[in-house]
This record gives C-alpha cells, sequence and structure tokens, in this order.
C-alpha cells in the first residue's frame, strides 16, 4: 500500500512538474528573423505568434540564421546567436569548405548569455530548421577536431557540453529529405519557387547571410536579380549547402551520425495536405490547400523511382504538405544506424528521453501550420497546436 501511495505522488509530481526554459524558434529554408520582413513574421506571418506567446508569458527567442546555407552553417550561428560572441564556424570545417571561418559582421551579444546545462533551452524548429535543431545538438555534445588530432579552439567546437537542449521540437521537418529538391533540380527551376515566395512577402529586409563565402547582395542589387544568379554559383554543387542537407542522400549522410540523445526528449508534427486519389493511387492536393503549394503537392505526390544521386523512393513517398513528403516528418530513418526510436504521441504515456513522439495534423499543408497562405482558420489551427505543445515543453522535467 506505501509503494502504491508512493507512486502516486510521484505521477502527480512529475505531471505538475514546471520549467521556465526559454524556447529557441529556428526558421527553416528560404525563412528570415524578426523584423527581416518588416512586420510580416516568419512565425505567424501578419499575426506574431512570438508577440502572442510572449504576452503569455513565455520566454520566446527567435533567430535569423542563413536562409540557404547548410545546417552546419545554421547551427554555429544559432549557437553564438543565443550565447553571444563571434561566429566561428570551425577551422577544420572552414578550411574543407573554402569559406571564411570568423567573417565580419557575424557577432552577437547574445540573447541568452546564461545558456548552460543549468539553464537549457527548448528548441522548436520549422522545416529545415528542426534539422538544424538536431545539428546543434551534435556539434554541442561532440569535440570537433581537426584532421583527428588537433582540437578545434572556438567557444561551440572546442569542447563537448551536455545537457544544454531540454528538448527537440520538428514541424514538418524533412528528417530524411524531400523530393522536392530533386524535383526543383530536375523539371522547374530551382529559383524560380522560391522566388515566388519570397515574392509574395515582400524583400525590403531579407538578408542571405552568406559572408562566409564571401557573397552579399550589392545595394542596388535587386533580390531576384541576386538569389537568380545564385544558381550559377559554385556553392549550389558543394555539400556544405541546404541543397545537400534537404535531399535524400545529404538527410541519410546527416541521420548517420545524429542519433537521438539519451538527455533529451524529441517531438514532431507531421503535416499533410493531400489524399489519395482511388484512380490513380497517386496523392492529389485537398480543395482547401492553399495555391502555392497546390502544384507542387501534386508533383511531390505523384513522383517516385530512382533519383539521380542513387536514391529511391515508392508511393509511401506520395503524400506530403506541399513542400515535404510526410514520412519525412516522423523522424529520422535512414541513417546507417538505423532508425531513432520514434512512437506515435499519447497524452497518457509517461515521456522519456531519447525517443520521438509524434503527432500528425491532416489537412495542414507548410506554411500554413506557421501561419501563411492558409485559411485564418487553419492557420489559427496550426497556431492554437503549437501553443498547446508549448505548454506541454513547460512539464518537463
Amino acid at each position: 500500500m506505501r509503494l502504491f501511495l508512493v507512486l502516486i505522488i510521484f505521477f502527480i509530481s512529475y505531471g505538475m512538474a514546471k520549467n521556465n526554459y526559454p524556447i529557441v524558434f529556428i526558421h527553416g529554408f528560404m525563412g528570415w528573423g524578426p523584423e527581416e520582413m518588416g512586420n510580416y513574421s516568419y512565425w505567424g506571418g501578419k499575426n506574431n505568434y512570438i508577440k502572442d506567446l510572449e504576452e503569455e508569458g513565455h520566454q520566446i527567442f527567435a533567430v535569423s540564421v542563413g536562409p540557404i546555407s547548410s545546417n552546419w552553417d545554421r547551427a554555429v550561428e544559432v549557437f553564438y546567436q543565443i550565447k553571444g560572441g563571434q561566429v566561428d564556424y570551425g577551422s577544420s570545417h572552414s578550411e574543407k569548405n573554402k569559406i571564411i571561418r570568423m567573417p565580419k559582421g557575424k557577432s552577437y551579444v547574445g540573447f541568452y548569455p546564461q545558456w548552460s546545462n543549468e539553464n537549457p533551452v527548448h528548441l522548436i524548429g520549422h522545416s529545415m530548421g528542426g534539422q538544424t535543431a538536431r545539428m546543434l545538438h551534435y556539434l554541442l555534445t561532440q569535440e570537433i577536431n581537426q584532421n583527428n588530432s588537433e582540437k578545434e579552439e572556438s567557444a561551440l567546437l572546442g569542447q563537448s557540453y551536455s545537457g544544454w537542449i531540454k528538448s527537440i521540437t520538428t514541424i514538418s521537418t524533412p528528417h530524411d529529405g524531400t523530393t522536392l529538391s530533386h524535383i526543383i533540380t530536375s523539371t522547374i527551376p530551382y529559383v524560380q519557387y522560391f522566388a515566388g515566395i519570397a515574392g509574395l512577402f515582400g524583400n525590403n529586409y531579407f538578408h542571405f547571410d552568406l559572408e562566409q563565402f564571401g557573397i552579399k547582395k550589392q545595394k542596388n542589387e535587386t533580390w531576384l536579380s541576386f538569389i537568380t544568379g545564385l544558381k550559377d554559383n559554385s556553392i549550389m554543387n558543394t555539400k556544405n549547402f541546404s541543397a545537400y542537407d534537404l535531399s535524400l542522400v545529404g538527410a541519410k549522410d546527416f541521420n548517420g551520425y545524429s542519433q537521438a540523445s539519451p538527455e533529451v526528449y524529441y517531438f514532431s508534427f507531421i503535416t499533410s495536405t493531400t489524399k489519395k486519389d482511388p484512380k490513380t493511387s497517386f496523392q492529389i492536393p485537398f480543395e482547401d490547400t492553399p495555391l502555392l503549394n497546390k502544384a507542387r503537392a501534386k508533383l511531390i505526390g505523384s513522383r517516385s523511382g530512382y533519383w539521380a544521386d542513387g536514391t529511391q523512393t515508392d508511393s509511401l513517398w506520395f503524400e506530403n504538405d506541399g513542400v515535404v513528403n510526410s514520412v519525412s516528418m516522423f523522424g529520422p530513418t535512414t541513417g546507417v544506424n538505423g532508425a531513432d526510436p520514434i512512437i506515435e504521441y499519447d497524452p497518457k504515456d509517461l515521456l522519456i528521453t531519447g525517443q520521438w513522439y509524434w503527432t500528425k495534423i491532416n489537412q495542414m499543408d507548410h506554411w500554413s501550420v506557421v501561419g501563411h497562405f492558409g485559411s485564418e482558420e487553419k492557420k489559427l489551427r496550426g497556431f492554437n497546436i503549437i501553443k498547446k505543445h508549448i505548454k506541454l515543453l513547460k512539464t518537463l522535467q
């Protein structure tokens, strides 16, 4: 009887446990930071989710990292924006990829300089931002050596930091890559799609953060001219770039050395805006899918087979949210060491670290879930899901 009472008290205490750790939002591919698009927020569009969450008492930070940079470069930038200091991509990484190790202008005061194992953070990443969050944890917990001999001399890469991240939440993230990256390079001009998205947002403040490559938009150069010129730049064909990280083979490579950590809680939200066509067995978009995503949803929903990089997909990859294949969002499964532990989230479960808990959001596209393009009802549904999840994060101990 006494043991039973002890267990009851434990579970009640667990359910009531609270933490006030800050929540760091990491935007995805072609995303932007606060005020870079004027009053149009990446997190909520015209309805600034961050402001609303702060008014509810949550401590929220939103980073601004390279919108088309690699996950390594983006994760390094996240670290210095949180902790503060001069961005340092590492000597080995910089030498290997022929980039500027510590570019001028990339130095930050740090919006949470007390960040440590005693003051951890929750990370929430949308789309590629989820991969970036995982990369940040990898860089934090590894001692990156140059040529396996000389220790890196940087605040991030020179030593291992354990316990700095409490949880990682990914929304519409291509953990196993997206076939849209293949479709773009093979059937649609790479720039055209994302230029269309950015054109709707406006481009007065958008910054590409490519100083490490020595690339910067000229003062009188138009946004479209700048990004169109990038498609002919050599960086597009390197592995230190978003195109590789978002591909099936690039994601598989990352999954091979970044496994779920026994000290972190993991959550994934799967979005889907397609349904099975009974005539063709392909996936077709729902009628309420925003026009910008409809054509891409139909393309992804009907393309499979062998891709140029040697990877292969089947009909399981047809379901999608207009940008990412839904099957890729559950969690990392394609690494050489096998899939991370992944199960469906059940509110009745006692949550444990080192395991992915997934929740599927049906009839929700890639952008509406974070406040863009869709109906007001759909965007509000996405925001309410995020708000509810943040409350869950505050119960983790």
